[in-house]
């Protein structure tokens, strides 16, 4: 009970005063989480507030609070329009003939459609971050790993690995660590170098998945 109280608690907390429906207030809204992304990148977590959010966006910190009642709740619609950005990706994913890709085709399509989810959000690296750290968001660093290995352990299945569901979730918790962090090293550097470490990456996906092919359990 005391769980429920304080999940409905760090929900009230991060939830924006309503959702808007005209014209006017979705833009504003849009804008809020634009400049947000930006003054993230620039001033980072700590020193981000609403005083500063609300300056950059040319509103009074009373204006900003019509809108989201505290920083946090800015950081969680951000951290839920990429989680939503990743789950689109990830339904086009089961949408693909995967069954008639090979393993390097599959690798291929794979980290790059996903690396674009990582490169079209600002500040990506310091937002999940801020998804792992602050307690009001955290739910959104667990739906996201959830999500992807639940997902993924349903693509390996129609690429050809024949493994109980457990196993399959077990080598998706893998991919998620690997690609997830490697991704957001890639998205910091320039275009060679990340050239190179999606590569590497690449080729541990290879690795890791044909072993797991010419295993049976």
């Amino acid at each position: 009970m005391a769980k429920t109280h304080e999940t409905m608690k760090t929900m009230q907390s991060v939830s924006p005063r309503s959702e808007p429906v005209q014209s006017r207030s979705i833009k504003r809204t849009q804008q809020i989480l634009e400049v947000t992304s930006e003054l993230l990148e620039t001033v980072g977590l700590n020193d981000l507030n609403t005083a500063i959010i609300a300056k950059e966006v040319g509103i009074s910190v009373g204006s900003l609070y019509h809108y989201f009642p505290n920083k946090h709740a800015i950081l969680y619609a951000m951290g839920k329009s990429w989680l939503d950005s990743i789950e689109v990706v990830l339904k086009e994913i089961q949408e693909w003939d995967l069954e008639a890709l090979s393993l390097s085709e599959f690798i291929d399509h794979v980290v790059d459609i996903n690396l674009r989810t990582y490169r079209q959000q600002r500040a990506v690296l310091r937002l999940v971050q801020a998804m792992f750290s602050v307690p009001e968001l955290r739910e959104l660093d667990e739906h996201h790993d959830a999500m992807v290995i639940s997902q993924m352990a349903k693509v390996f299945k129609r690429i050809g690995l024949k493994k109980h569901i457990r196993e399959r979730e077990r080598i998706a918790r893998l991919y998620l660590e690997v690609t997830h962090s490697t991704y957001l090293v890639a998205v910091n550097q320039n275009e060679r170098r990340a050239a190179r470490t999606l590569a590497d990456l690449k080729l541990m996906l290879t690795s890791l998945l044909a072993h797991h092919f010419s295993r049976e359990d």
